[in-house]
């Protein structure tokens, strides 16, 4: 498994690069914000998200595995998707439902999970009998690696 991870990390590094490149031609012009194939430009705030959301998630004993995408501000346990929106709404003040951490996250699910076509993808790969609280964790730190090579490629903020 730690090999597939691996070869996927390569994979997504390389993939990174190329999206890079082409989303620097096409930020000019602005995608329907309910597009779930978004892929928003990645700032600073986008890494600290993503690091956020793994303090948030840093038991297996905070994970929520049965998320319905509900995420009550006094919650004890959190999904994939209800750490990455409190994060979100902590780090920038607001939530981001198609923010860059978000999307960034769901794009790497796309690829760790192709073959499951999820319809809400956070929410389906955290409740999947299949999903370890190691893959949601590896889903963060990918996330974060991502972010982090395109602010990188792109001179982001």
């Amino acid at each position: 498994m730690r090999k597939n991870v691996t070869m996927f990390f390569s994979g997504c590094l390389l993939v990174a690069l190329f999206l890079a490149a082409f989303s620097a031609k096409a930020q000019g012009t602005q995608p329907a914000v309910d597009n779930s194939l978004v892929r928003p430009p990645v700032t600073k705030a986008d890494v600290q998200i993503v690091k956020r959301a793994r303090e948030i998630l840093d038991s297996q004993a905070k994970w929520n595995r049965a998320d319905n995408r509900v995420c009550p501000a006094d919650a004890k346990t959190f999904s994939l998707y209800c750490a990455l929106q409190m994060a979100t709404i902590e780090v920038g003040g607001q939530a981001e439902h198609r923010g860059a951490a978000l999307q960034e996250a769901r794009f790497v699910i796309d690829e760790i999970a192709a073959d499951r076509k999820y319809e809400h993808r956070l929410m389906n790969y955290n409740n999947d009998p299949a999903t370890t609280f190691a893959d949601i964790q590896e889903v963060l730190r990918i996330t974060e690696s991502l972010i982090t090579l395109r602010l990188k490629t792109n001179g982001g903020k």
